[in-house]
């Protein structure tokens, strides 16, 4: 999943976030039976998956990254797996942006007091190193604003004329993508970018993200408290930097999707549920809760939906993808979505997205699609998705919290294009709060995987009990999704959810892996 506290946002949320409770109640009776698959797909199974992923990172660098060896094997195990179970495999090949580091940026405060500051370095941030004076954006917004509010480097007039010598310039996260930022630092003159995080709720910590493409000049990430003790020693007389990156970007590597169908027609060929979780890891570890433990589940509901024969009874077809390299921007189901034609686009029945089941101080998130909790709806039969998880857990007497449906994972490209998705999640870079403690257990104010994206995300991390509740919550929606003759609507299976000849696309804003507001 994306980066440290950078959003991807396919959908420009309101200001008016409101917290709900979590869902306990029992649901509503399923119209299909799912009982079977759910029994099916056990914890075991998705760990036999996990402990192969986790294998392939040990035996290549310890990471699955797309475009690196990792990822290769990685992709071979899923599709010997799928061909095993009888589905016939295909790999999607597309070229991307690569995008590695050599070894950890760094960033050291020289004067007036020399201190090495916590820092990481931005997805496509050029290389080098830089010492110089560091001059903070004229908007900066110090302290900040209960809401975010600071469009720092949003505009080349937000920018002091850079001086002579080398010098760094010191830029608040907020409003404009990342890139964006450093573009316009680098057109002022500046040799280098510091981007701190805005310092509102939640957006205090060290800050990291992507610039979406290549920028030719170090940019690296710096918390807002931090940040904060910088400014202050600027307008109290100035303060100079060292930052250093040492990266590598390749901008025509090649990777894959893989996707997987049933070999077999069914009633309503033309309403295909696509179920999608991404299988590259970060470069900097193996990403076995991100996003190995989507990929697990997935594959094992895969596997089982065939052995269980659930698969001759489908009204719609399932199909399987498993997307590459979701990690530098969500390009893998970008690139499927795009490459599609205006009619298989509206064959698209609904998306179903499972990325982190089983982070260690976990909530059971589900995605809002109706918009209750967060204000933005998904498209039309989201909200149904959402009712499906509900309803299921709400019979099974587990609490479920909802999670924004911002595009922060693979279903944004498929709701740019008005296509109805949804999704289990069971947390990143968020704090758990004392409210979800209470209900979850865990730890009140720390974030819900305290291994994302570091080395340590690796299968001993790995919350087993939450992995399995989130994963069979996935089976049952996907077994409702193909097996149901009432269809999203429950007006018949026969009911288009959309057509996109009318379905206008959002426009895209990339901060973050594919957005950041």
């Amino acid at each position: 999943m994306r980066k440290i506290v950078a959003a991807t946002a396919a959908v420009v949320l309101s200001a008016g976030l409101v917290s709900a409770s979590p869902a306990v109640a029992g649901g509503s009776k399923p119209e299909v039976d799912t009982k079977r698959l759910t029994q099916a797909v056990q914890v075991n199974g998705v760990l036999q998956h996990l402990r192969q992923l986790q294998t392939i990172a040990n035996r290549n660098g310890g990471n699955r990254a797309s475009g690196l060896p990792g990822y290769e094997a990685s992709s071979d195990y899923v599709a010997k797996t799928l061909r095993a179970a009888g589905y016939r495999v295909r790999k999607q090949t597309f070229t991307f942006p690569f995008f590695a580091e050599n070894s950890p940026a760094t960033l050291v405060q020289r004067t007036p007091e020399e201190k090495t500051l916590e820092t990481g370095v931005f997805t496509y941030s050029g290389s080098g190193t830089v010492t110089g004076p560091v001059v903070p954006t004229k908007d900066v917004v110090i302290p900040a604003s209960p809401t975010p509010s600071s469009t720092s480097g949003c505009e080349a007039a937000d920018f002091e004329p850079a001086p002579a010598e080398p010098s760094v310039a010191l830029v608040q996260r907020g409003t404009c993508d990342f890139g964006l930022k450093a573009s316009n630092a680098k057109a002022a003159g500046y040799d280098a970018v510091i981007i701190f995080n805005e310092g509102n709720p939640d957006r205090t910590e060290l800050t990291t993200g992507t610039l979406g493409s290549p920028v030719d000049l170090p940019v690296v990430g710096l918390s807002y408290d931090d940040a904060v003790a910088l400014v202050d020693d600027v307008r109290a007389g100035g303060a100079t930097a060292t930052v250093t990156t040492d990266t590598v970007t390749d901008l025509e590597r090649e990777t894959h999707n893989l996707i997987a169908d049933w070999p077999r027609r069914t009633k309503h060929d033309d309403q295909v549920v696509v179920v999608g979780a991404h299988l590259d890891s970060v470069p900097e570890g193996p990403g076995i809760n991100d996003n190995g433990t989507g990929v697990a589940g997935t594959l094992e509901i895969a596997k089982q939906l065939a052995r269980t024969g659930y698969t001759k009874k489908l009204q719609r077809p399932v199909r399987f993808a498993f997307w590459g390299a979701e990690e530098l921007g969500l390009l893998g189901s970008q690139h499927y979505v795009d490459s599609l034609s205006d009619g298989a686009r509206s064959k698209i029945y609904a998306n179903l997205n499972f990325d982190m089941l089983g982070s260690p101080n976990y909530v059971r998130l589900v995605y809002d699609g109706d918009g209750s909790s967060f204000g933005t709806a998904g498209p039309a039969g989201s909200g149904q998705i959402e009712k499906v998880f509900t309803d299921y857990f709400g019979r099974a007497r587990l609490a479920t919290d909802p999670t924004e449906f911002d595009g922060r994972s693979d279903y944004g490209p498929f709701i740019q294009y008005g296509i109805p998705a949804g999704g289990l999640f069971s947390g990143a870079d968020d704090v758990k709060t004392e409210r979800q403690a209470s209900i979850y257990g865990g730890t009140a104010g720390e974030i819900l995987d305290p291994n994302y994206h570091t080395p340590q995300d690796d299968i001993t991390r790995v919350n087993t009990t939450v992995l399995g509740q989130l994963t069979d919550g996935a089976a049952h929606a996907v077994a409702t999704l193909g097996l149901s003759k009432k269809g999203l609507y429950g007006d018949g299976a026969r009911t288009k959810v959309r057509t996109n000849a009318t379905a206008k696309k959002a426009p895209k804003v990339t901060e973050g892996p594919a957005a950041q507001r």
